[in-house]
Parts: C-alpha cells; sequence; structure tokens
C-alpha cells in the first residue's frame, strides 16, 4: 500500500475547509480498499501527535467521525488501521462534510463534498504548487548538470522566480479568504523580508547600523501570526517558529526570556487554548532547561501563573512535581547564597560547608556505586590535583548513596586526597525531616549524580550541573579576571 505523508512546508498539500459554524462536528469518509478496519483522525500539538476521535469501516468502507463539541480548528491527519499517516486536512469553522479516497492512489484520489471553498481554493492552489513544484524539482536536477557559471545563474534565476510565482499565490489567496485555516498557516510559516539598511544611504554620517538586520527581522518576526488564534496550536508549523524565536532572536538570559514569554502569555490570555498551550511549551523548556540559569524562568513562571491560579489545566500530578521542581529550584538560584550543608568527614567530625574557607569552592555530590560517578569523579580529582589546588580552590564532596563502606572504598582505591569528604548523618537527615525542613536533595536540586557546584568565597552560587570540563572553564575565567584587576 501506497502510504503517504503530505507535507505542508513544501506545497502545503491540505484540505481547507470553511463555511458556516455549525454544531460539533461530523465528518463522514469512505476510504477504499479498507473493510472493517479502525481508521484515526489525529491533529498535530506542537512537536506532538495525538488522536482526536475513530471510527471503524464498515464493508462499504464507509465511517464516520463525529462530536457533540467543535473539534479545535488545525491540521488534522487520516490515520490507517497500521498507524501511519495517510494524508492531512485542515478543519476550520466547517466542521460538518464527507470525503472520499482510493488510499491506493494518494494524494490525487481524495475528494472532499460538501464545502465549496475546499473544491475550488485548496484544488487550485494544489493544482499550481503540484506544477510549480515539479518546473523547480526539473531545474534543480538541470543545476546539477549546469556547463558553466552563466548557465548556473539562469538556472537559478528561473527556480527563484518560480518560488516567487508560489509566493505570490499564496498571497492572493491570503487577500481573498483572509480568516481561512490556509491563510493562517501561510501567515504561520512566513518570515519577514529585511529591507536595504537605511544606515548604507548617503546623509548618514558614515555610521552603519551593523546590527539593523536582526533588529527588524525579530521586530517583526510575529507581525502576521495571531496569539489570540487557537487554530496554530494545531499545527506542526507553530512550535518550530517558537523555537526559532527563542533560539537565535531571544537574548539567552532569564530575564529577556521572560519578558518575552510575558508578552506573548498576555496577548493570548483572551483565549483559553492558545493560552494553555504557550504555557504548557514555556514550563516544558525551562523546567529542565538546555543552558545554565534558564531555570530562573520556570521558577518565574511558577510563581507568576502557576502559584497563582492560573494553570488549572494540569493535572494534579504533573502540578505536584512542577511545585517540588519549583521549589527545588527556588533554594539555588545562580548569584544566590547557597544553602548550608551540615555534614560530618569520614571521621564523623563535623565539616559544614559555611566553616569552609576558600576563593571558590566546588562542591560534587556523588554516590560510589554510580557508574557514572565511577567515571567522572577520578577525572574531577585529577583536574583538581593538577590546577584548582594551586589556586586555593576546595573540593566539598559530598556522599549521596552507596553506603559509607562503598564510599571509603573508593576513596581509598581511587587516592582521593585533599579533598572534603562528607556526609549527611542519619541522625541529622531524622532531624530536618520531623522539623518539616527541606534536605540538602530538595535545597541542591540533587536528583541524580553527578552533580556539581561551584560557589565564590562568599557561598554565592556561581555556576551549577556543568560538566567538570565546563566548570573549569568558568573557573578558568572567574581566576584571570581576578588577575587582571
Amino acid at each position: 500500500m501506497n502510504k503517504i505523508l503530505l507535507s505542508l512546508t513544501t506545497c502545503l498539500c491540505t484540505f481547507a475547509v470553511l463555511g458556516q459554524p455549525q454544531n460539533g462536528y461530523d465528518i463522514r469518509l469512505t476510504l477504499k480498499p479498507y473493510k472493517n478496519s479502525k481508521i484515526y483522525l489525529g491533529y498535530y500539538y506542537g512537536k506532538i501527535k495525538a488522536v482526536a476521535d475513530s471510527t471503524t469501516l464498515d464493508e462499504n468502507s464507509a465511517g464516520r467521525f463525529t462530536g457533540k463539541e467543535k473539534l479545535t480548528g488545525g491540521v488534522y491527519f487520516i490515520v490507517s488501521p497500521s498507524k501511519s499517516i495517510l494524508f492531512e486536512l485542515l478543519i476550520d469553522s466547517q466542521q460538518h462534510f464527507s470525503l472520499s479516497a482510493d488510499t491506493l492512489h494518494l494524494p490525487g484520489s481524495v475528494t472532499f463534498t460538501g464545502s465549496t471553498d475546499n473544491n475550488t481554493v485548496f484544488q487550485e492552489y494544489t493544482l499550481f504548487t503540484n506544477k510549480k513544484g515539479s518546473e523547480i524539482i526539473a531545474s534543480q536536477k538541470e543545476l546539477a548538470g549546469a556547463h558553466d557559471k552563466k548557465d548556473s545563474l539562469r538556472i537559478r534565476e528561473k527556480m527563484s522566480k518560480l518560488n516567487e510565482e508560489i509566493q505570490e499565490y499564496r498571497r492572493q489567496i491570503a487577500v481573498r479568504y483572509p480568516q481561512s485555516m490556509l491563510t493562517a498557516l501561510f501567515h504561520a510559516m512566513k518570515e519577514p523580508v529585511v529591507p536595504p539598511n537605511p544606515s548604507h544611504k548617503s546623509g548618514t554620517g558614515g555610521k552603519v547600523d551593523s546590527l539593523f538586520a536582526y533588529h527588524y527581522f525579530k521586530a517583526h518576526y510575529w507581525d502576521s501570526v495571531s496569539f489570540t488564534d487557537d487554530r496554530l496550536t494545531r499545527t506542526p508549523v507553530f512550535e518550530p517558529r517558537l523555537d526559532k524565536y527563542f533560539k537565535d532572536l531571544v537574548y539567552p538570559q532569564a530575564d529577556s526570556i521572560e519578558r518575552e514569554a510575558d508578552m506573548m502569555l498576555l496577548q493570548a490570555r483572551v483565549n483559553k487554548t492558545m493560552f494553555q498551550y504557550l504555557l504548557v511549551y514555556f514550563v516544558q523548556k525551562y523546567v529542565n532547561p538546555e543552558y545554565m540559569g534558564q531555570d530562573a524562568v520556570f521558577v518565574y513562571l511558577f510563581e507568576k501563573y502557576i502559584n497563582t491560579g492560573q494553570a488549572e489545566f494540569f493535572t494534579e500530578k504533573y502540578r505536584q512535581y512542577l511545585n517540588n521542581r519549583a521549589y527545588s529550584l527556588m533554594a539555588n538560584q545562580i548569584g544566590l547564597s547557597a544553602a548550608n550543608l551540615e555534614m560530618v568527614d569520614t571521621l564523623d567530625k563535623p565539616r559544614p560547608l559555611y566553616e569552609v574557607n576558600a576563593p571558590y569552592i566546588v562542591i560534587c555530590f556523588w554516590d560510589a556505586t554510580c557508574g557514572h560517578c565511577k567515571e567522572v569523579v577520578p577525572r574531577l580529582d585529577s583536574i583538581f590535583q593538577a590546577k584548582w589546588k594551586q589556586e586555593g580552590v576546595k573540593l566539598y564532596g559530598v556522599m549521596v548513596d552507596g553506603g559509607q563502606e562503598a564510599w571509603l572504598q573508593f576513596i581509598k582505591d581511587h587516592n582521593l586526597k585533599d579533598w572534603i569528604h562528607v556526609y549527611e548523618t542519619k541522625a541529622h537527615q531524622d532531624s530536618t525531616e520531623a522539623a518539616g525542613q527541606a534536605g540538602y536533595r530538595q535545597l541542591y536540586d540533587v536528583y541524580q549524580t553527578p552533580i556539581l557546584y561551584l560557589l565564590d568565597k562568599d557561598k554565592r552560587i556561581v555556576a551549577k550541573k556543568l560538566s567538570y570540563q565546563q566548570l573549569d572553564e568558568v573557573l578558568n575565567l572567574k581566576l584571570q579576571h581576578e588577575k587582571s584587576l
């Protein structure tokens, strides 16, 4: 069987379903040659593919998706019994229609009934883009065999003209059908075209704004996108736009990200579906961020939106998880004073963190039975002995799990001298829990090992959760800066 996924990003071979609002949805379908088979109606939710409904086709290959509540508009798709996507369709305001297809001859066999706009706008657009797409593919092959630069330039100009014709066709559809789902998708994929830099013109005193293109592109990035259009939440194109914006255009510091997130959430507040989508997107992106320090964004979102009752859509279990993560992260943000660690050493003598005096302190939470720790800790010791110790850096090693016997044996076997080796006694752990106080695992967000922190002389957190190589780079920069003063 020929299983085909139609690409939105190339020719947007999708089906615009436009018309007057109706109650609920009723989609009748005939999919040959399937009989007595389960078919699914799916949709995109960012990078996730979800199921909206299912039906079992009868002996005549006919079935029906129906529901009392309207579907959120967006990009949907029909899924075969073997769980492969057969083709995509757009669902908009009109949700009572029928479709038929011979799945052995996709995509050309798909037809719709009950939507004039679908049978004209979509069909014409598909025919046009298929024709232009074929010409572009032929030109690409021709380019590969170009004889000289002149021939290559001619072919590239032809391809550029074909692409511009497609863009112009999309612009005309947007003008004729401004509220359609097809137009919303065009807008969601459209990126701003940067005009010539005005500072290059005569009369500007010769001063050139080297960041003009960046600032213009960023300022106009969302011009054609509405954060109140919940249809975008059910497309595969909206989340990549968000990803690109925060990766390439937003300064990666927490306060810059927070301002951008606030701007979007404020606009989306009037649309519950979009607000939920964006808040979920930001929470998942920054609860365990890619870059150090960006977990402050999650803490900010938690305090402003989640802890104020604006995220009732989260399940109780997930909300509890977010609560625990937030309270763990609040205590160990970059720049804050680290929590004291009331620990004892290998001889059971008190060695609290705040009695350690050094220009910098590296804390290593580790477990002698952890496979990753067995690899990292000896390497950490090597760089400590070779470089850090000479700079007065102290290494405060905290046994997390594994038992004292394995811990002491590992220290001996790997000659981990000059460390301040410590652990928490059972009595101290019990008293902390009895008093309802947070333990060191929560205070330092220690739920895996090894975990490294870098503190300055005042016990403020300089860096956290980096590899020992990354931590070495941070420490070198700090020491070089201090020596240059």
